[in-house]
């Protein structure tokens, strides 16, 4: 990441300033070398270059003003602390000021908002806590002021702030929690080791009986504020190893807040899949955090497993494949040469439509391969999947349900047309341990029922496309799933102009007929195309939706404006 750790402080005597740096310097150009940890040329130079940049940085801070105890962290002849990762070859410097003077100037004002007038008092009242600012020609900030006790100072605390800098602003706002909460463990280590500090102080000379038994005068205050200001962080922590524990973590915090959020090149537009997992991850995100926050910890775990196996149930699907014990299903064409093409077709032909597909059986591993390779007809938006159950679910909570044997399927759902069970009946007399995962066939028997009586075999068009793909054993599996995936972003393109034109615009039967003809959804199977179509407008993203309506509203608003 991209970004910066500061440690700054309010001296009573020189203001603002920077007490403790640590910056991220990547290096110039990766090598073989430097990722198998070999010494790179030039490294030690480097490191050399900028011990002379902060060492001239400091040594310009002190021209400009005397520096007392308070305001210094490292003598300047300290070479300061440096961490390498062996990972990426990442280094981490730390030191009282940064290495380049183009950051001082950057990282000063940062130290000078942070303690003087960004100050929210919603945000953080009382001038403790977090806040954000910023803009694009000086970076953006985040800062956290607190308060460390001090027996000798005005108002027994001194005032301090951890400030993030970087010229990211929405990584930085979108880092927000992350920082926050790890930011407040360095802050109440700080706070809880000089309170012990302050309490041993008071217990062997109370300063508030001193003050209010001393004389004041004028002429002697200027000493007494000079006295009390020149206290550095170390006599009030007592830490030996502060400035080096401080490294450790702020370090720590650039490697982890940089690794925590990656970035990915989308060639194009985003396809509505990746819209819909995006938005489900974040309402995964907001609802852990609110769990978080909430009393009760037996329901909060209860809760927070389900929605989570549910995220990992369409997040992970091509990895847990593989990972399924015992038979299961490795393809759609795999699928089809078990339980038969006709039967196929029927099963194919009740996902495409969004009715209610029920698998009953002793085997969850072979059960749940079934819904991966069948969700993979639908929009991720249009899947709603509870892998195995001990107990019915209704059709309006999943549309892929699994049911051990024993579950019986209720009458209103087993006479329903929009539903469709497959029975996984094991066969007796055969010898397990001699037949291999693929040959499904030879350890099952596979009966499927529904109440439709409408003919699946005209319809809908993608279903025979995709049969015509299936059958050709010319073509591959990889083939086949490019296929199928062109044919889902075909369909899910008809899908947008059907939904813009009949529930944006508001337009009428006869128009959206002449519509669905321009689409090709017209002729044999257009009842089944209809249907496809309807179901796949429930799966559409809602950044897309509110897209369309913001851009309705705005296109109707501007002929009167």
């Amino acid at each position: 990441m991209n970004a910066l750790v500061a440690l700054c402080h309010f001296c009573e005597l020189h203001g603002p300033r920077t007490l403790f740096c640590t910056e991220a310097l990547h290096p110039p150009s990766p090598s073989p070398s430097s990722q198998a940890g070999a010494p790179v040329p030039g490294d030690r130079d480097g490191d050399r270059e900028g011990e002379g940049l902060t060492m001239r940085a400091n040594s310009s801070a002190t021209q400009r003003g005397e520096m007392c105890e308070g305001c210094r962290s490292l003598p300047a002849s300290h070479p300061g602390f440096v961490s390498i990762d062996d990972e990426t070859g990442i280094r981490f410097l730390s030191h009282q000021h940064p290495r380049q003077p183009q950051l001082f100037s950057v990282v000063r004002q940062a130290c000078v908002r942070s303690l003087s007038c960004e100050v929210n008092d919603d945000v953080c009242p009382g001038r403790e806590g977090p806040i954000f600012f910023g803009d694009e020609q000086h970076g953006f900030v985040f800062s956290h002021t607190f308060f460390i006790k001090d027996s000798l100072a005005r108002g027994f605390q001194r005032w301090y702030s951890i400030v993030m800098v970087a010229m990211d602003r929405i990584y930085l706002i979108n880092s927000w929690p992350f920082l926050l909460r790890h930011l407040r463990l360095t802050i109440q280590s700080l706070q809880s080791t000089a309170l012990k500090v302050f309490d041993s102080e008071q217990g062997v000379c109370p300063q508030r009986a001193v003050r209010m038994n001393s004389v004041f005068s004028p002429a002697v205050f200027p000493h007494q504020r000079s006295g009390n200001a020149a206290r550095s962080l170390t006599s009030l922590t007592q830490h030996p190893n502060l400035w080096a524990s401080l490294h450790s973590s702020f370090s720590w915090l650039l490697k982890a807040c940089g690794s925590r959020l990656t970035e990915k090149l989308l060639e194009g537009a985003p396809t509505e899949d990746t819209l819909v997992l995006i938005e489900r991850q974040t309402e995964q995100e907001e609802e852990m955090s609110c769990w978080e926050g909430a009393e009760g910890g037996g329901a909060k775990s209860q809760r927070h497993q389900s929605e989570s196996d549910l995220g990992h149930d369409f997040l992970c699907d091509d990895a847990k494949l593989d990972e399924l014990p015992g038979p299961k299903f490795r393809s759609l064409r795999h699928l089809r040469q078990v339980i038969g093409a006709a039967e196929f077709r029927q099963l194919v032909w009740h996902v495409l439509m969004g009715n209610q597909v029920i698998w009953r059986g002793a085997d969850p591993g072979l059960i749940q391969s079934a819904f991966i390779v069948l969700k993979s007809l639908l929009p991720v938006g249009c899947v709603r999947s509870v892998p195995y159950s001990a107990q019915y679910e209704e059709a309006y909570k999943c549309n892929f349900l699994g049911l051990s044997p024993d579950v019986a399927v209720p009458a209103h759902v087993s006479s329903s047309e929009f539903s469709v069970v497959v029975d996984v009946i094991a066969k007796t007399g055969c010898q397990t341990a001699a037949i291999t995962e693929d040959n499904i066939s030879a350890l099952y028997q596979f009966t499927i029922s529904s109440a439709n009586t409408q003919p699946t075999d005209r319809g809908p068009t993608l279903l025979n496309k995709l049969e015509v793909a299936l059958s050709n054993e010319n073509l591959s599996v990889d083939v086949v799933s490019h296929c199928l995936l062109c044919l889902k972003e075909e369909w899910m393109n008809k899908v947008k102009v059907l939904f813009k034109f009949s529930k944006v615009d508001g337009r009428g039967r006869e128009d959206t007929q002449k519509v669905l003809a321009l689409l090709g959804t017209t002729g044999p199977g257009e009842e089944d195309n209809v249907r496809l179509l309807k179901f796949w407008m429930t799966g559409l993203s809602k950044t897309y939706k509110s897209h369309l309506m913001t851009a309705v509203r705005g296109g109707e608003r501007s002929p009167s404006q």
